[in-house]
């Protein structure tokens, strides 16, 4: 069986505070290098009675680190009002090495015995050599432009790539399972391909990227294990392609894309959300979808509200398996045709389909399955025609299907099979053809077939089997009705009856 995830698928903005320079007496990134070097001679002449010679030699070096480290905030006001904080560190590590040298050299000459003079000479060198490396970390700068082609970030380190930078021509993929940052992103103001958050299993925040306004292709948000919420998208006001948000097992709801408006180029897809409880922020999205419509496997979510806006969907709709799901009257402005499958499935706590009420034919399948609180499928009245599959199977406490009753053709498959509780085919009465196989299958407590009083082609097989209080003779006399078709016909293991005479054509 194929359920919702068939398609698991350069105007530079300044911001806030980015501009501005750290109050850091040392200048960012900046090494300085001071050699001094001191030379001192000194001549001493004396007159000694000593006749000797003195040398004497000092060397003395003398090696300093110092590691100063200072953090400034700033809070700046930006264009919109809104403040910006920087925080700034800087690291100055300061290396002086002092060499020294010392030589004394005395010379003396004592008076002799003719008289002559004692001369003491005293040579001083001093050599000193300082040198001092500054290393400063400012605030960064949005004045770099536009990025030019794609980016995959895969480790913090990479983060930085794109610091200062304001846009990025190609695709931006963060996937990063060791990040816990991307506030170096600030700059960014748009993504003009694809933006995909994905396999980031230690991000708890998009605090960063809230600079972004328009993503050209498609945003998705996809299998991040700690993610709690899309407040950091919030700047976010379109979105050219697909829009999915799925596999988030932290994320509560979605109101970070509440900027979000008119609609999104691609499908909607929000599947296998397990704490996600509501879809409050894709309510700015009105207009029609222009690919399909997914919503599936998200075990808490009780309402579909948030995409009341919606009016129409260009691919598929689907919504299954949403275990808490009630109802789904958020689909109620969805009007005319759904050019592909419909789908409904998996629900079990849904109760009707009224949310349908405008969908007036479905371009592929229509699917409703295992919903085993729907009553009835009042919520399908409008609908006139199903191009492919029809199948309603396995809905527990489905009694009758009088929705139905503006229905006259089924271009594949009619398939009414295993609801324990259907009394009644009442409600297809403007049913004329069905273009493949027509099955009726193991309702347990379906007693007639007057529902199908229109029906005159069947394309294909003609099988009615294990009901168990269908009589023999209902299906026989359906059969008498047909005027085209079938190309084979089953029926077996109802309901034994005396209907006699056996009509025409059946066993």
């Amino acid at each position: 069986m194929r359920y919702l995830l068939l398609m698991m698928l350069a105007t530079v903005l300044v911001c806030g505070g980015c501009s501005k320079s750290s109050s850091s007496s040392d200048d960012g990134g900046a090494t300085d290098t001071d050699t001094d070097t001191d030379a001192d001679t000194d001549t001493d002449t004396d007159t000694d009675s000593d006749a000797d010679t003195d040398s004497d030699t000092d060397t003395d070096s003398d090696t300093d680190t110092d590691t100063d480290t200072g953090t400034d905030t700033d809070m700046d006001a930006g264009p919109d009002g809104s403040t910006d904080t920087d925080s700034d560190t800087d690291t100055d590590s300061d290396t002086d090495t002092d060499t020294d040298t010392d030589t004394d050299t005395d010379t003396e000459m004592d008076a002799g015995a003719d008289g002559s003079t004692d001369t003491d000479t005293d040579t001083d060198t001093d050599t000193d050599t300082d040198t001092d490396t500054d290393t400063d970390t400012g605030p960064i700068v949005c004045n770099l432009g536009a990025y030019s082609g794609d980016l995959e970030i895969t480790t913090q380190s990479d983060v930085a790539t794109l610091a200062g930078y304001t846009s990025i021509s190609g695709y931006l993929y963060i996937h990063c399972p060791s990040c816990t940052d991307l506030s170096e992103l600030f700059c960014l103001d748009s993504v003009v391909g694809n933006f995909s958050i994905q396999l980031n299993d230690t991000l708890t925040n998009l605090v960063g990227l809230s600079n972004i306004t328009s993503v050209g292709g498609w945003l998705q948000i996809w299998d991040n294990l700690t993610l709690t919420n899309l407040d950091g998208l919030s700047g976010v006001t379109s979105v050219g392609g697909v829009l999915g948000i799925a596999y988030n097992d932290a994320l509560t709801n979605m109101d970070g894309l509440s900027g979000i408006t008119g609609t999104v180029g691609g499908a909607l897809v929000v599947a296998n959300n397990p704490v996600l409880t509501n879809l409050d922020g894709l309510s700015g999205l009105t207009g029609p979808v222009s690919g399909s419509l997914l919503i599936g496997f998200n075990t808490i979510l009780t309402d579909l509200n948030g995409l009341s806006g919606i009016t129409s969907v260009g691919g598929d709709l689907e919504i299954a398996f949403n275990d808490t799901l009630t109802n789904l009257d958020g689909l109620s402005g969805i009007t005319g045709a759904v050019v592909g499958d419909l789908w409904i499935s998996g629900n079990y706590a849904i109760t009707d389909l009224d949310g349908l009420s405008a969908i007036t034919s479905v371009g592929m399948e229509l699917q409703i399955t295992s919903n085993t609180a729907l009553t009835n499928l009042d919520g399908l009245n409008a609908i006139t025609s199903v191009g492919g599959y029809f199948r309603v199977w396995s809905n527990a406490a489905l009694s009758d299907i009088g929705g139905l009753n503006v229905l006259t053709s089924v271009g594949e498959y009619l398939i009414i099979s295993e609801n324990v509780t259907l009394t009644s085919l009442t409600g297809l009465n403007a049913l004329t053809s069905v273009g493949e196989h027509f099955r009726i299958t193991q309702n347990d407590t379906l007693a007639n077939l007057d529902g199908f009083s229109s029906l005159n082609s069947v394309g294909g097989d003609f099988d009615i089997y294990w009901n168990a209080v269908l009589p023999d003779c209902e299906a026989c006399d359906l059969l008498d009705q047909i005027t085209t078709g079938p190309t084979s016909i089953y029926v077996e293991n109802n309901l034994d009856d005396t209907c006699t005479p056996v009509p025409a054509g059946c066993p």
